[in-house]
């Protein structure tokens, strides 16, 4: 969109890619909203992101530090344009409504009512700018009896159904449902949204040709884990049958599962076809295990999972984790040890793709950064401009550059602590 861009105070170049043009304001905090404009600034979106002013973003002192600087965010905040604004102030307002005006799309994920009540709702925001694409996130969405109510990742994983099915078989311990260790339910809201937006900007026309109202593209924690089911619904409806947990098992395909090695790493071994198993009891020493009823088809071995568990497990446990991958590898059955964050930076495969990524940071200096997903197949297919930088780090390129404010009304903003 056309700006009156200050030649003094020029934006900096993203990385490039497929969505290069397409400019998304993020009103967004802690991971959801965060995750989905990182992943489309990747790809090459510009994404301008708007935080409060000298603390930012409360996910700048989340996870572990190098010099008080959050090595999380120098992932998490990667690509994007940093602004500060108070939400609470009208000149706050007035600067991110005039952003707005200059962008395709908005991304949001506080509690439902409090944009409104800023004065930054969805009819303002069709006023300001026809045709923005409006994406929300949100714990349970923006409509329902639960919609008002606060809610995280996690409480998504709950009620959405996943933390039962993390959790141990039925009898085994009392230990409470385990997680996944990373903020799943967040990310994957994050990734629906970024689906969303695109679906409701494609309908627009061509990311950018403005064609009727913009989309209000609604999205909920809760309802973006739950749809991770699979068959977990059908099966209620028609069976009764409630899927319980069960461990680092599938309840539906066998042999699947985690095996202890000679060393005691981990090592999952999916032989779920009879092919597979063919070549894997070959492999044990035992070629005619998949000749026995209780192990014949698929659905006899689920039946008998443990008595199959067992054999395999009695096997694994003879051989080193290497050796167990070099043969099954040799065998071109399904395996690997359970990764570490070591193992994934040094792997291979992932450093043949481009996935671990050495990144300058001006606030601590190089760091590793997961590459670009998906691979879009050309030079042109996103990248990595820069770690996420300090807070307000852009408001003079953002402010000045794009808005035209001068330097002179910034220094009072600041002062003022509107910026």
């Amino acid at each position: 969109m056309p700006s009156p861009q200050a030649p003094d105070t020029p934006l900096p170049d993203g990385p490039g890619g497929p969505l290069a043009g397409l400019r998304i304001v993020e009103l967004g905090h802690f991971v959801a909203a965060p995750f989905c404009t990182r992943v489309l600034a990747d790809l090459g979106a510009q994404v301008i992101k708007v935080e409060p002013p000298v603390k930012g973003d409360p996910v700048r002192s989340w996870g572990a530090q190098k010099d008080g600087q959050s090595l999380w965010w120098s992932v998490h905040g990667r690509n994007k344009l940093c602004v500060t604004a108070n939400l609470k102030d009208p000149e706050g307002i007035d600067l991110v409504k005039k952003l707005i005006a200059q962008a395709d799309a908005v991304v949001e994920n506080f509690k439902p009512g409090q944009l409104e009540k800023f004065g930054l709702g969805p009819d303002v925001i069709e006023q300001v700018s026809p045709g923005c694409v409006f994406t929300r996130i949100s714990g349970y969405g923006q409509s329902g009896p639960r919609s008002k109510q606060a809610a995280f990742g996690v409480i998504g994983e709950a009620i959405g159904g996943l933390r039962h099915l993390t959790a141990f078989p039925p009898g085994m311990t009392d230990l409470p449902p385990v997680r996944t260790g990373v903020s799943l339910g967040d990310m994957v809201a994050g990734l629906y949204a970024a689906i969303g937006m695109l679906a409701a900007l494609w309908e627009r026309g061509k990311l950018g040709d403005a064609a009727g109202k913009g989309r209000v593209v609604d999205t909920a924690l809760t309802e973006s884990v739950f749809s991770l089911l699979e068959g977990c619904l059908p099966e209620y409806s028609a069976l009764g049958a409630i899927r319980q947990p069960t461990g680092s098992t599938l309840p539906t395909t066998a042999p699947s599962n985690a095996y202890k090695s000679k060393g005691g790493e981990w090592i999952i071994i999916g032989a779920n076809s009879d092919p597979l198993l063919q070549r894997l009891s070959t492999l044990m020493g035992k070629p005619d295990l998949p000749n026995e009823p209780r192990f014949a088809d698929n659905q006899s071995r689920v039946r008998n999972m443990a008595e199959l568990d067992a054999e395999i497990g009695a096997w694994t446990a003879t051989l080193d984790v290497a050796e167990l991958e070099a043969q099954l590898a040799g065998a071109d059955i399904p395996a690997t040890r359970v990764f570490t964050i070591a193992d994934c930076a040094e792997d291979a495969q992932y450093l043949a793709r481009d996935m671990i990524r050495p990144v300058q940071d001006p606030l601590v200096g190089e760091v590793l950064h997961p590459g670009i997903v998906p691979h879009m197949g050309d030079e042109n297919a996103g990248g990595i401009a820069w770690a996420g930088p300090p807070v307000g780090g852009h408001n003079r390129e953002v402010y000045g550059g794009l808005l035209g404010v001068d330097a002179a009304t910034l220094d009072n903003l600041q002062e003022k602590g509107v910026i």
